[in-house]
């Protein structure tokens, strides 16, 4: 930025100077904010990642339970109906009699 204030103007002067470091410090600033934003972005984006998979981990584990509820209810139904089978053919037998 000197060398253009020198090359446009000839000499810059302590007004020029404080200016130039003024537009610089403002855009560290900016610069050291945006980062500080993207490093807030980046710990709320890992945070939702983690609650997100932690989510699939209990609709997991709720699918499984779901899946062995079902399979222990097939198997009474099962056990209830070879239950009713044996109920009714003591009931013929005993009408034969």
């Amino acid at each position: 930025m000197l060398a253009l204030a020198f090359g446009l103007g000839g000499c810059a002067t302590k007004g020029d100077l404080r200016e130039a470091q003024a537009r610089e410090m403002a855009i560290s600033a900016k610069a050291d904010q945006a980062a500080l934003d993207a490093q807030a972005a980046k710990a709320a984006a890992d945070e939702a990642l983690m609650k997100a998979n932690e989510a699939a981990e209990r609709a997991e584990a709720a699918e499984k339970r779901a899946e062995e509820r079902e399979r222990i209810a097939a198997e009474k139904e099962r056990i209830a109906e070879e239950k009713a089978k044996k109920a009714e053919e003591i009931f013929k037998n005993s009408m034969k009699k």
